[in-house]
This record gives C-alpha cells, sequence and structure tokens, in this order.
C-alpha cells in the first residue's frame, strides 16, 4: 500500500538534471503530512528487529525522513554532508560519479565507535553515495545497520551494489 500512495505522489521530471533523464520528484510528499507520516511509519515496521543506534541522512534530501525516522527511533541523527558544509571537525570520504567525483564528510564526533548506523537517503539510483558514507562510517568504527530509501531505481543495480554491505536494504516505491 505505501508503494502506491508514493507512485501516486511522485512527480516524474523528464530531462532532468540533463537530457535523457527522468526526474523522480518526491516534493509532492512532503505536501501531504499524512503521507510523509505513512512513509516513516513503513520504515520503522520494516526495521523491527534490526539494531539502530544511530539515523545517518545524505545531504540533502536524505534530511527530509531521515530526521523524523531518527526521532521515532528514539535515536540521534547525523548528517552526511558535501564538502565543506560542516562546521567542526570533519573526516572526508572522497567517491567516482558517473560525471566525474565527488566528496562527502561527517563530523568526527558524530557517533562512537562501534555503534550501529542506519544510512538513509531519499533515492538508490547506482548506490556510489551510500556506498561512500557507508565506507566513511566503517573507517570511524561504526557498523552499517542498514540502508532506507524511499525510492529505488531498480534499473541501475544500486540494491546489488550495496547489498554486500548490509542484509538490511528497504526500498519503499521500487521502480
Amino acid at each position: 500500500m505505501i508503494e502506491q500512495q508514493i507512485k501516486a505522489a511522485i512527480r516524474d521530471i523528464p530531462d532532468f538534471p540533463k537530457p535523457g533523464i527522468t526526474f523522480k520528484d518526491i516534493t509532492p510528499i512532503l505536501k501531504d503530512p499524512a503521507l510523509c507520516e505513512n512513509v516513516v511509519d513503513a520504515f520503522i515496521e520494516k526495521l523491527k528487529g534490526i539494531r539502530i543506534d544511530v539515523v545517518a541522512g545524505v545531504e540533502s534530501r536524505g534530511f527530509l525522513f531521515g530526521l523524523t525516522l531518527a526521532t521515532k527511533l528514539g535515536v540521534p541523527f547525523i548528517p552526511v554532508r558535501k564538502a565543506g558544509k560542516l562546521p567542526y571537525t570533519i573526516k572526508q570520504k572522497a567517491y567516482k560519479l558517473e560525471y566525474g567525483t565527488a566528496i562527502i564528510e561527517m563530523h568526527t564526533d558524530a557517533f562512537e565507535p562501534g555503534q550501529h548506523i542506519l544510512i538513509h537517503d531519499d533515492l538508490l539510483a547506482t548506490g556510489g553515495t551510500v556506498t561512500a558514507a557507508s565506507e566513511l562510517i566503517t573507517e570511524m568504527g561504526g557498523i552499517v545497520a542498514g540502508f532506507a530509501f524511499v525510492v529505488g531505481l531498480g534499473f541501475l543495480n544500486g540494491k546489488e551494489r550495496i547489498a554486500p554491505l548490509s542484509d538490511n536494504v528497504i526500498v519503499l516505491a521500487d521502480y
């Protein structure tokens, strides 16, 4: 049921951000508070039995449901940001994109070594960003508890790419 609700709300934007790409716009979901609550509740249900000490949200749309999810789980939320956005001592991770490279970073005191971290983002495409986030978390002594996404683009095989990093990969609406 949640998959149908999400798919009914998502807006396709052709040729964004470049020709040939159809962007899955989740912002219409944000206009519906009941649907937003249903999204978070669906994550909570699917995460039952998984140890989660912290939720890490990937910039920027991973912040939208990530903070609410962490709050409902009663655990801290940590932002995974693009380079140059965090004001305190940070650790960085560079990774490859199909069109270049990018850098993500986290505060060095974001979590304690040994804590189980759920990585959340709005959309799973190729898995490159969340793979980099999981490597950063592991390098900092954390344990990747799983991944949670509102939308997945199954044809890009991101789920297969990140499956070796955790048995817990949740996608609420797959295309």
